[in-house]
């Protein structure tokens, strides 16, 4: 099996899954792969919230998440990181974003994922509008 590329991102319209991150960074080197799925809860801010969309910046995401993921690899004792968010409609229960990281040892590969998604929030060109039973909002950059 050849190492896969040490940063890999996607970007797809509704759910993501959490398989497609998983799998790139899979690999006989890794004695640790830490997989984060954000989902969609049902409340958020006091309020029943009925499914969220996502609207993004592609080439600006995939830019910035390759930073995030440089100044991981640098700092964190990791292998591979990948990172896919979804774009449009995710409904109550689905998972709009999954951070994958493989290391030789669970502490970085943990490490390494709470600050790509950390980073991600921060700095990614993703925003996200949550409908309620009432209305809708938009809720800032990141996931």
């Amino acid at each position: 099996m050849a190492a896969a590329a040490p940063f890999q991102c996607r970007l797809l319209a509704g759910p993501a899954s959490g398989e497609w991150a998983r799998q790139a960074v899979a690999g006989p080197d890794a004695g640790a792969v830490v997989l984060f799925l954000g989902t969609v809860r049902a409340h958020a801010r006091g309020r029943a919230v009925l499914r969220l969309e996502y609207e993004a910046y592609p080439r600006m995401v995939e830019a910035e998440l390759e930073r995030i993921a440089a100044e991981v690899l640098q700092r964190h004792a990791v292998l591979r990181v990948a990172v896919e968010h979804a774009t449009g409609v995710v409904h109550v229960g689905a998972t709009s974003v999954a951070v994958a990281v493989a290391a030789a040892h669970r502490g970085p590969a943990f490490a390494a994922a709470a600050e790509v998604m950390e980073q991600l929030k921060q700095r990614v060109p993703i925003w996200k509008k949550e409908f309620y039973p009432d209305g809708s909002c938009w809720i800032g950059q990141g996931s």
